[in-house]
């Protein structure tokens, strides 16, 4: 899959920043691609391999999860914002219009949550 090179100092491979862009496209938000290559690129290769296997939500499957479970806020858990999933289930989707409203927002939120995932990730540059 991907390479691993141990050399502390190494700035990372291109090619692994590519693929794992490419890997991860339908999770970001278009908006930070960009972004977020030019500041994989500027890490070392033991830095991008931490920021590597930050576990990334799929927007398809909060989705299904907001479709078939959403009254009863199992998405916004998903998402680690425990207080709206608590409020969610306690207002059984706040009567539905919320879950309504989420079916449309859902994926989203997903893209910025995992946006939020990678960056704090990373070492804090000024770039």
């Amino acid at each position: 899959m991907n390479e691993i090179i141990t050399t502390e100092n190494t700035k990372v491979n291109p090619n692994l920043v590519q693929n794992y862009l490419m890997a991860n496209a339908k999770n970001l938000p278009e908006i930070s691609i960009e972004e977020i290559r030019a500041k994989l690129s500027s890490l070392s290769q033991e830095e991008f391999n931490r920021v590597q296997v930050v576990p990334l939500k799929d927007t398809l499957v909060i989705f299904l999860l907001s479709l078939f479970l959403g009254y009863y806020g199992v998405d916004r858990f998903m998402l680690g914002q425990v207080g709206l999933g608590i409020l969610k289930l306690l207002t059984g989707g706040g009567c539905g219009i919320w879950w309504l409203i989420d079916l449309f927002l859902i994926m989203e939120e997903t893209k910025k949550t995992n946006y939020e995932k990678i960056m704090s990730a990373m070492p804090y540059q000024n770039i």
